[in-house]
């Protein structure tokens, strides 16, 4: 594996950490706390596009709003090429935003119904003062035309527009102030099928044009194999398995990520027969008292009660794909996972 260069990493969260206290339940008791994030780190080069994958309540979107500064830190580090974003507050964290932008999952709440496409779109020029206002008409022009729609829908309001084009509008919007990071939060995920493919291939056409970075959320691995060069797999807070794209697809090595996939359709778009999917039992444990051991040793098929002991460590089995099993033997040189995929 080559060693990546400072120039080359846009992204790098070190042992982040985002726990929420609640409410007292009651007086004198200690208040419990959400670990939402419990330890996450990761890497993304530039141009590049990490996806970060798991069931809902993995903490998938918390790590997405902890990187845009939109969810408050518990611990760790988040350095955006030269900067620390970590410790910025105020003005510098505002100016900051230029090169991070995100798209939210949902293309109908994420719009202001009263706002009119064109006036979405230019908000975050006008909010940080960007280039004069014929610059800003211009370069709105420029973003309509880029994302596939006409100049003149820019005075049509969002329930004039389709859900994939209003899909298209937010993602005018994140490229308006020319970002490095675009964080996509399941931006597909609410779309129709047939539509989905179009906003993947667009955003794949504007990274290439661009020179974009994504970190790209999803719970949808057929979504993720289209559009991602590297994969975390994410389980209650932590990652268990993290590899590049074809390492990861030709062979998962955590337990979780074969049950994942396992339930992905197959190449001619049929689901797999149920007597090929790998049912899990149970539900994640509570992320307000993880287990001490491995946190998926509770559903997973293979354990054993030594997996239940300790939490193993984030171990590099293979060059570039790290996985967090004690299972997972070696040999050779040749990782072996503890549980194979259907055939």
């Amino acid at each position: 594996m080559t060693h990546m260069t400072s120039t080359d990493m846009l992204l790098s969260v070190q042992d982040l950490k985002v726990h929420f206290p609640r409410p007292r339940s009651r007086l004198g008791k200690p208040p419990e706390v959400v670990q939402a994030v419990d330890g996450m780190s990761f890497e993304i080069r530039r141009g590049t596009t990490l996806a970060v994958v798991g069931e809902s309540g993995s903490g998938k979107t918390t790590t997405a709003l902890a990187v845009m500064r939109l969810s408050p830190i518990t611990a760790g580090h988040i350095q955006l090429g030269d900067m620390n974003l970590g410790d910025m507050r105020g003005e510098a964290l505002r100016l900051a935003r230029k090169r991070m932008q995100i798209i939210f999952q949902d293309p109908f709440s994420s719009l202001n119904p009263r706002e009119r496409a064109g006036a979405a779109v230019r908000a975050p020029l006008d909010l940080m003062h960007v280039g004069t206002p014929d610059e800003r008409s211009a370069r709105v022009n420029e973003l309509f035309e880029a994302v596939g729609l006409r100049p003149e829908q820019q005075h049509l309001f969002p329930h004039q527009f389709s859900g994939g084009q209003r899909q298209r509008i937010n993602i005018a919007r994140a490229l308006a102030t020319n970002p490095e990071l675009v964080v996509c939060d399941e931006p597909v995920s609410a779309l129709d099928v047939a539509i989905r493919a179009q906003i993947l291939n667009l955003l794949v056409r504007l990274q290439r044009q661009l020179g974009l970075t994504y970190l790209f959320i999803s719970h949808d691995m057929a979504v993720v194999e289209h559009i991602c060069d590297d994969v975390a797999v994410m389980y209650l807070g932590q990652i268990v398995e993290r590899a590049p794209r074809r390492a990861f697809f030709a062979q998962p090595l955590h337990p979780y990520s074969v049950a994942l996939m396992s339930a992905v359709p197959t190449v001619g778009g049929g689901r797999r027969r149920a007597a090929q999917r790998i049912r899990l039992s149970g539900d994640p444990p509570s992320p307000i008292n993880p287990p001490s051991g491995c946190r998926f040793a509770g559903r997973c098929p293979v354990t054993e009660p030594a997996c239940a002991a300790e939490l193993p460590p984030l171990r590099e089995a293979a060059p570039g794909h790290w996985v967090r099993c004690r299972r997972v033997d070696v040999i050779d040189g040749l990782p072996h996972p503890p549980l194979q995929m259907p055939a």
